[in-house]
């Protein structure tokens, strides 16, 4: 008899520690969200703020690049993440096989063309560089803007998968330097012109509204995405976080915060 007790006891540990798990958004079990560093941050510290005077407990990961919380979302380090638009997400899951899927909206970030030695597009001198993000989707968007803007012409059709290579007519010979999003800002004084996300503008002090030569309008479609793995779409404290981020009080405080730099998505 004592020997049948033994054997079987393993068996049940796996159930036991199964029924006792403690619910994803308490305090024994966080719901754990990525963003990255500044606009997004920021935001998320104001959802998290929001859902915990109802008891859901929520903690902010910070990351400084556009990839890792994606694959912390794949390892099963993070329950979500609040960073990326739709044209990224589906690059992402083109390129890296990830199954993940959007429950919500955050905020649209954005993008403008800035420079501390020209006021203007078209006084870009022949030569010049202008540094834009290195990830294909957001890069698109800055060749995209550019182009709106008049620095070069686009082939037609041109979208956000737009690479240096679609670039048809240049007539100042303009020049791309493509460098990590994070790090465009401190390029800034090198380069003639700089494409910068305003996630990563308004921490530094640029402000599209008021210092970009050019900038995005509140039509753009890169609203930025609560994103969740496929598996959990469904699941109770994805639709609480999403709902965190429509919040009136935190939509109050990006409006406010960021002084129309920055849009809330939800």
């Amino acid at each position: 008899m004592f020997r049948r007790s033994i054997l079987t006891l393993p068996a049940l540990l796996p159930f036991a520690a199964q029924a006792q798990a403690p619910a994803i958004g308490t305090a024994a079990r966080p719901l754990r969200v990525g963003v990255t560093q500044g606009v997004h941050a920021q935001t998320f510290e104001k959802v998290r703020e929001v859902l915990a005077r109802d008891g859901f407990i929520t903690r902010g990961i910070e990351f400084g690049d556009f990839i890792q919380p994606n694959a912390a979302l794949a390892a099963g380090d993070l329950d979500a993440n609040a960073y990326q638009h739709l044209p990224f997400l589906e690059a992402q899951r083109a390129q890296r096989g990830y199954d993940f899927v959007p429950v919500g909206k955050t905020v649209l970030t954005l993008m403008g063309i800035f420079s501390r030695k020209v006021r203007s597009i078209d006084a870009l001198p022949n030569g010049g560089r202008i540094a834009i993000p290195n990830d294909p989707t957001n890069g698109g968007r800055a060749l995209l803007l550019l182009a709106e803007a008049g620095a070069f012409k686009l082939r037609p059709g041109a979208d956000h998968r737009a690479t240096v290579a679609d670039i048809v007519e240049n007539p100042k010979r303009l020049r791309i330097i493509e460098l990590e999003a994070a790090a465009i800002v401190r390029a800034l004084d090198d380069v003639d012109a700089a494409a910068i996300t305003g996630n990563f503008a308004v921490p530094a002090g640029l402000n599209p509204l008021r210092d970009a030569l050019a900038r995005e309008t509140e039509q753009s479609v890169y609203t930025v995405l609560v994103v969740v793995r496929r598996a959990d779409k469904d699941q109770p404290w994805a639709t609480r976080l999403a709902q965190g981020y429509a919040h009136p009080e935190v939509r109050a405080f990006v409006e406010t915060t960021f002084g129309g730099a920055v849009i809330p998505g939800a």
